[in-house]
């Protein structure tokens, strides 16, 4: 019989390409990875992977049992969600992803009260740039926003939430020394991997200075803070921030709507439904913070 934790690995092993990426992904060392995949091959009498200078790649016989393997991970996972959908309690883990802006400008107050509120259920808040995956089970609920629900997976099931708006900003006293005639020159500050979004355009004030670019929301607010430029911004952090101000001429821009997703069975856990109506009920009272419209700008 074929053990399913030596077909994990050699999941981990064909969707990283390496030994070494498995073994961070499962967070167990080199030699581990090496022994389980050896294990696997020997009850099954053939190779799964041709080792390479460039990494591991499946072998004609690895690559037949890779749909296989995925419906094994696809059937324990709905074990796991069945099981975890019976659970009624309040006590155990809630794993949360959510980008860091959306945890640390508007939620954390919010998700700290229903910590307060529900002391046995240990709360997991995976704020990362990249969103943990609800269906492989890395985490029980996500909110995110999303522009069309039908880009989402069939599997997950959603609360749709307010829609959220972002505008273009600067710093008020950058914006006030430009209406002077100050000359030293407005810089677009970016994150990265995004560049300059096509709706943002420049209003009243024209940039004239090379981009100004950080890797992360929170080093691009400080930035415009700071008064090297304008750059785009959630209206719940523009408008919330007393040392910014709208750019003048400029408009906002419809993000999408955030939505509270969950999967499954998990769904129904009793931690799960307090968690997603708390937060639904938080984001419908933040809704004109989230669409720009709380609090007139000059």
């Amino acid at each position: 019989m074929i053990d399913w934790d030596d077909v994990r690995f050699f999941l981990a092993v064909a969707r990283g390409g390496s030994v070494r990426a498995a073994a961070g992904h499962l967070g167990v060392n080199h030699s581990t990875v090496l022994r389980r995949i050896a294990q696997l091959e020997e009850r099954l009498g053939a190779h799964m992977f041709e080792k390479l200078p460039s990494g591991f790649r499946l072998t004609e016989a690895g690559g037949e049992i890779l749909e296989l393997a995925h419906q094994m991970e696809a059937s324990s996972h709905q074990i796991e969600a069945r099981v975890l959908g019976r659970d009624q309690g309040v006590r155990g883990l809630l794993r949360v992803t959510l980008a860091p802006i959306l945890a640390t400008r508007l939620l954390m107050p919010d998700l700290a009260d229903f910590a307060r509120l529900h002391p046995d259920i240990e709360m997991e808040i995976l704020s990362s740039g990249e969103l943990a995956n609800l269906t492989n089970r890395q985490a029980d609920v996500a909110i995110r926003v999303v522009y069309d629900r039908s880009t989402l997976p069939l599997n997950l099931h959603g609360m749709k939430g307010p829609e959220l708006f972002s505008g273009v900003y600067m710093s008020r006293a950058r914006l006030a020394a430009w209406r002077t005639g100050a000359r030293d020159p407005v810089r677009w500050i970016v994150i990265s991997i995004h560049g300059i979004p096509e709706w943002a355009g420049e209003g009243e004030v024209r940039a004239t200075g090379v981009p100004f670019r950080t890797t992360d929301a929170e080093a691009q607010l400080v930035a415009a803070r700071n008064g090297l430029g304008m750059t785009t911004l959630p209206c719940f952090v523009g408008d919330a921030d007393l040392l910014l101000a709208r750019v003048p001429g400029t408009v906002l821009h419809m993000q999408g709507a955030l939505w509270i997703l969950t999967q499954g069975e998990t769904r129904k856990t009793k931690r799960v439904r307090l968690f997603t109506e708390s937060v639904f009920r938080r984001l419908e009272a933040y809704s004109a913070l989230l669409a720009g419209q709380s609090i007139l700008r000059d």
